[in-house]
């Protein structure tokens, strides 16, 4: 009975993958950092360990040697008259002092300043100790001396060390020690023996901190097995679950497919919408057109309501068929006037619009050399009249310059078709790439137009479709730096 209530009780908590590998990121996540503040708190423990122990063997270092030179500087004072034999010794004595302990890694310089009759002397030979005993060295000078820092670290502690007798050591640099030790042969203050020196114990340091990184590493690793284990246990437990909802998700597959295709049934009404008005636009032309003829200029007139007819021809088929078959876009049969098409698109579709001259102007140059294409007129039309709608209705400006060229390079064989306008630009969010690897203003839906439930959107978008997936071409879109955007198309024929 307990053991179903219990049961029962952990039942009412749905536990899935997600929260595991949550629970095990967690935990590896506080083992990394705790592993962190350990090998920080440790470094900075033996970093403070190593410079005591650095200052105070750098100390005692100096006292030995300081030690060393008063017993031989009171050997000198003792025997005033010595021979040859007797100073040359001497002098090698000191010398010897004084390279045994240059000849160690750690010790950088050493000699004595000493006082005398008010003067200050540097010696750091024998020969130099030999003639100080004998008043035949030369006064130490300020900015005369190499060893100028020295005497000055000297003479700011002089009178201290003076009258206390006491070691002043000074770190420079973080790792060398300038170490002053009162020079008193016999009890008598004769100045400061000066070392510096820079004690170098990383060694120690690094090799307890390597032991500490392999204890963690293995630490880590035990911990991570375990946690390992845990994940796999417990996956395990919740697999059969997800089998069950596997099949549920395999019931709900064909209502999600009957839900894509009815998206798509809907996107392709709205661009059914989308170019519904063209068709009315073009119907307006030909109605003027008809009443407008006379025996003068029906032959003129013939040919461009033929013209109009057939592009709401063309539109009536892309409402009829979803996908349209691509020997009805490219064919060999096909050979279409580029500069004929964009030059009709300009003069008889935009220019007929009663408000032109306040809205807009076009300025066109177009080059003779380029070749006809095997594409379907007014496919050209589908690519070309939605670029230039775009920079008439999203120039944000109460009168647009459209410039309209075009250029054959004879030794690329490429055709290049521009259209640029002088007003506000394309907002940088839609000259974003994509995840489809597309700038967003070719994708479908994508509008600046602020008007809600409105099939906007489509005109870029269809012109990307037949101009780069069905006729193989490149089109772009960059701003311009002195403003307004520039559509360009580029075809390798």
């Amino acid at each position: 009975m307990l053991k179903n209530k219990i049961k029962n009780k952990f039942s009412k908590y749905r536990f899935e993958i997600r929260h595991i590998t949550i629970f095990f990121i967690v935990l590896i996540m506080f083992q990394i950092i705790l592993a962190f503040i350990q090998k920080s708190s440790l470094n900075q423990y033996l970093n403070e360990t190593q410079n005591w122990y650095q200052k105070h063997s750098a100390e005692r270092l100096a006292i030995i040697t300081s030690t060393s030179m008063e017993l031989l500087f009171e050997n000198l004072i003792q025997q005033k008259f010595l021979n040859d034999l007797e100073e040359r010794k001497i002098i090698s004595s000191f010398n010897v002092i004084v390279k045994q302990q240059l000849l160690q890694k750690s010790v950088n310089d050493i000699f004595l300043i000493l006082i005398k009759e008010n003067k200050l002397y540097i010696i750091d030979s024998g020969s130099e100790l030999h003639n100080f005993l004998r008043n035949k060295l030369e006064p130490f000078e300020i900015n005369k001396n190499k060893y100028t820092e020295e005497v000055s670290l000297f003479l700011r502690h002089k009178s201290a060390m003076q009258k206390n007798e006491i070691i002043y050591s000074e770190l420079h640099n973080n790792e060398t020690f300038n170490i002053l030790v009162p020079f008193v042969p016999d009890g008598e203050y004769l100045g400061v023996m000066f070392m510096k020196i820079t004690p170098n114990f990383n060694f120690i340091t690094n090799e307890v901190a390597k032991n500490f990184d392999n204890i963690s590493i293995i630490y880590s690793i035990l911990i991570f097995i375990g946690l390992l284990a845990i994940f796999l246990v417990s996956s395990q437990a919740v697999k059969e679950r997800n089998e069950a909802r596997q099949k549920l998700f395999e019931e709900h597959e064909e209502n999600i497919k009957n839900q894509v295709r009815a998206e798509k049934e809907s996107l392709f009404t709205k661009r059914i919408y989308h170019t519904h008005h063209k068709a009315e636009k073009i119907i307006g032309f030909i109605k003027e057109d008809v009443r407008s003829a006379n025996s003068e200029n029906i032959n003129e007139l013939k040919k461009k309501i033929i013209t109009y007819s057939n592009f709401i021809s063309r539109i009536i088929y892309d409402m009829k068929w979803y996908d349209q078959a691509i020997n009805t876009i490219i064919n060999p049969m096909f050979r279409t006037d580029i500069n004929q098409a964009i030059q009709f698109i300009i003069d008889n579709i935009f220019l007929r619009i009663s408000s032109k001259n306040d809205m807009f102007e076009f300025k066109v140059n177009l080059d003779e050399r380029i070749p006809k294409v095997h594409v379907n007129e007014f496919i050209v039309w589908e690519i070309i009249e939605p670029l230039i709608q775009n920079s008439i209705d999203h120039g944000n400006k109460k009168f647009i310059n459209i410039c309209v060229l075009t250029n054959y390079n004879v030794e690329n064989n490429l055709t290049t078709i521009i259209i640029e306008d002088d007003g506000v630009g394309v907002e940088n969010e839609l000259l974003q790439i994509s995840e489809q690897g597309i700038k967003n203003i070719f994708l479908e839906n994508k509008t600046t137009k602020k008007m809600e439930n409105t099939n906007s959107g489509y005109g870029c978008y269809i012109a990307y479709q037949m101009a780069v997936q069905r006729c193989g071409w490149n089109l772009d879109v960059n701003n311009k730096k002195e403003g307004g955007c520039i559509f360009t198309i580029k075809i390798k024929n």
